[in-house]
């Protein structure tokens, strides 16, 4: 399944938001500390869990960041990602 408009985009990147701050929250850590052992900005990450790069703007995690996140959550990339028949309109 391949997501094909904006708004599945949008979709998508706000689910996977969602599964960074569950799984943050299920460690027990904060954002900083995700953040800071992934080596992002905590600002940047904070971003992330919004779906967002910028206001109004659904996020693109670089590759390395995405498995970055994972390694830091002890998560598997897939588990970690949507699936993308999630995103249909």
């Amino acid at each position: 399944m391949t997501i094909t408009t904006a708004e599945q985009w949008t979709q998508y990147c706000r689910m996977l938001g969602d599964n960074l701050s569950a799984a943050r929250a299920a460690r027990g850590l904060s954002q900083e500390q995700v953040a800071r052992a992934a080596g992002l900005a905590t600002f940047t990450y904070q971003k992330l869990e919004k779906g967002e790069s910028n206001p109004g703007s659904p996020a693109n995690p670089r590759l390395h960041t995405l498995v970055s996140l994972a390694l830091v959550l002890n998560l598997e990339l897939a588990t970690m990602l949507p699936p993308a028949g999630l995103a249909k309109a």
